[in-house]
């Protein structure tokens, strides 16, 4: 295997040193005690689990335990957790679907296990792609919560199926080094066809990976691929947590995908769902021994009431078991570099986040409403991923703005590198949904970009798949849909609305990109304006695919305007390649001008300026600047190869300062910034 694994040393838990914290924010010190409690349940907890046979390392590789373990002597030892069951039997393929030949035997703390012997010629009695199933209380039909494949059979439930193919996939590249500059480009292997059908893992690989790699992206995050019985969840309500979902294709294909994308220098990330699963228990874990609780917890602790699903009881010992196994899984079987996690306020407070508007008192992140054993969980799952993976990346998706989430649990933290900052996007849909453009404010659209916790890792986006999901639509959707179908094409006449959206596209997109944190992402289709929406086959849509595909065609085409969005994407990203914004220090604002509608900035030793304004283009608009030199113009939005009017262009505007202090800065310099344009500038001595 190409990674890097070896056996995890046992870990000292060290008293946590909240000196950095408090000095980075002073007023987290009245709850020191409240941080300081909860490090204790972590440590508590680390440390007990230490303890036990096998330690952390055995504890995180339940997989090796339970489910199928396959022997060297061709026989199988099958163990489940299931608490609440009576009974338990193992029927399939291997012996005739007999439902009563095998059954389980009762161990300790509500653990089960069955040997099943070699075939007399000494072969596995489970053949690779036979079907298993296992039966709770003599009439509960399920499949193992362990199974690493499962696939639909007889057209709707999916059951589970043996893996076990003769040549399984080695990988030959290792993995790749954790990104300075994270650049993320979200994606979901299903719609990545044009065809209105469920692409496939190998398409993926040999179709869309070397696009990412040509834009200048250095990570891919993969959505939906823990299996989830509806497609129409997009991934969100999973069945089986072991098992890659088999409609893109097998085990293998996926790991062929990952293998390729490292050997394309391209960091992996999963989106991961350990904030709740589905209610399916046919094909699902609900109910999984005979019980409403079991991984869950009972009553309406269980269930959240907006999703429709079951939640997680994280102070149970098999669920840690089996959530941080899941982690190290992917990490070990898949190769995964890091991990999305999905739903963090609703794992953070008892409220689940419905209802709640977080104010940012601290209050609401050091009282009672905050569920300590999820917290807990987190803290365990930070620790696990970057101590077997040091290269490890977590991003939480967390809306609530939990102080110390991204900061190193020794700390006082939860362990996360980067949150996504979910208030940027929400900005710009509300902007264009409900302002017209002179009612624009730069100092709100500055302070949203900027108002993150310092040292605490961003991932800004102008829009992921939330905002394109049915209901909404794509921003460049949002910007051109009065002229899209008609006005795309570079042989139609000018279009006022189409100017106006790739101009905006573009500024949007660069000032979250360079302002918004220090880390960007962009959701597949939407760096060249993919129009529309998106939206899975469900019956409200007559089981349409219309909406769950990517049209490559739109950007593939010469002739049509969508290549302009395109291009300013890619050379966006090779510019923050070549000056590394995204790992600098947030930028320096020096310049919001509320009526000349104007933004400018410096991060990484480079000038950023934002003409807002609808109407009125500059000229010699002094903008300040920290050091002297001459600067010349790297990136201009309103280039004709981004489909603007050239009237900046790279190849010569450049500008001397002029020993004229401005803008709180050393120096200045006198620019030409026409109206909605952006300008990056780069300075030589």
């Amino acid at each position: 295997m190409g990674g890097n694994y070896s056996a995890m040393d046992p870990m000292e838990v060290p008293v946590p040193d909240l000196t950095k914290l408090f000095e980075r924010d002073g007023y987290l010190k009245p709850y020191e005690r409240e941080i300081r409690r909860r490090y204790a349940c972590y440590k508590d907890l680390w440390e007990r689990i230490e303890s036990w046979e096998g330690g952390v390392e055995g504890f995180s590789r339940g997989y090796k335990y339970f489910g199928p373990q396959f022997n060297a002597d061709g026989s199988v030892t099958w163990r489940e957790w299931a608490p609440g069951a009576h009974t338990m039997h193992l029927q399939g393929e291997f012996n005739g679907w007999n439902s009563k030949s095998h059954p389980f035997k009762k161990l300790e703390y509500g653990k089960w296990e069955l040997h099943v012997p070699a075939n007399p010629d000494g072969s596995c009695a489970f053949k690779h792609d036979s079907r298993v199933q296992i039966i709770v209380n003599d009439h509960l039909y399920r499949i193992s919560p362990w199974a690493s494949y499962v696939k639909p059979f007889e057209g709707f439930t999916y059951q589970h199926f043996i893996y076990r193919p003769e040549q399984p996939y080695q990988f030959k590249h290792k993995k790749v080094d954790r990104p300075a500059s994270l650049r993320i480009y979200e994606c979901h292997v299903g719609i990545a066809t044009p065809e209105g059908r469920v692409g496939t893992y190998t398409e993926f690989k040999d179709n869309v990976l070397p696009r990412i790699k040509k834009q200048g992206y250095n990570a891919i995050q993969l959505m939906a691929i823990m299996e989830h019985a509806y497609y129409a969840s997009f991934g969100y309500q999973v069945t089986s947590f072991f098992a890659a979902s088999s409609r893109y294709g097998t085990p293998c294909e996926l790991k062929q995908l990952i293998d390729r994308a490292h050997e394309l220098g391209i960091y992996v990330l999963l989106d991961v769902v350990h904030s709740h699963a589905s209610k399916n228990t046919l094909d699902g874990l609900n109910e999984f021994d005979g019980t409403n609780s079991c991984f869950f917890h009972d009553g309406a602790r269980g269930t959240h009431s907006l999703w429709d699903s079951r939640l997680f009881n994280y102070s149970e010992i098999e669920v840690l078991r089996f959530l941080l196994s899941n982690l190290r899984w992917y990490q070990e079987e898949y190769q995964f570099d890091g991990f999305r996690f999905d739903g963090v306020t609703s794992m953070l407070y008892h409220s689940r986040g419905i209802g709640q508007g977080f104010s940012g008192h601290y209050d609401e992140y050091f009282g009672l409403g905050v569920d300590t054993e999820a917290l807990v969980y987190l803290m365990l799952a930070n620790t696990l991923i970057h101590k077997a993976d040091s290269r490890a990346i977590t991003i939480a998706e967390d809306v609530s703005g939990m102080p110390a989430s991204c900061r190193p649990v020794t700390e006082g933290g939860t362990g996360f590198d980067y949150r996504l900052g979910m208030a940027i996007p929400d900005m710009w849909i509300k902007l264009l949904k409900e302002q017209r453009d002179e009612d624009w404010e730069m100092g709100h659209i500055v302070h949203t970009l900027t108002n993150r916790r310092w040292m605490e890792g961003t991932v800004a986006y102008a829009e992921s798949h939330d905002q394109a999901l049915v209901g909404d639509k794509t921003i460049a959707f949002w910007l051109m849909d009065a002229a899209m179908y008609t006005h795309m094409s570079c042989m139609s006449e000018p279009n006022p609305v189409i100017e106006r959206g790739l101009a905006l596209h573009c500024m949007i997109r660069l000032i979250t990109h360079a302002l918004g944190g220090e880390a960007y992402l962009n959701f597949i289709g939407n760096e060249f304006g993919h129009p529309e929406w998106l939206d899975f086959p469900r019956a409200g849509n007559n089981s349409s695919y219309h909406y769950a595909r990517r049209q490559w065609h739109l950007v593939d085409d010469d002739l049509l305007k969508y290549k302009f969005l395109n291009q300013f994407d890619r050379d966006m990203n090779e510019l923050e390649e070549k000056y590394r914004w995204l790992s600098d220090n947030p930028a320096y604002v020096s310049c919001k001008h509320e009526g000349d509608k104007v933004i400018a900035f410096e991060r990484a030793g480079l000038l950023f300026v934002f003409n807002f304004n609808p109407y009125q283009s500059f000229t010699d608009y002094r903008v300040g600047v920290n050091e002297s030199g001459n600067y010349k113009a790297v990136l201009c939005s309103d280039s004709k190869k981004y489909g603007g009017f050239g009237r900046v262009e790279t190849d010569g505007e450049s500008h001397s300062t002029q020993g004229h202090p401005w803008g709180n800065r050393n120096d200045s310099i006198q620019v030409y910034i026409p109206t909605r344009t952006a300008i990056v500038y780069a300075r030589s001595n």
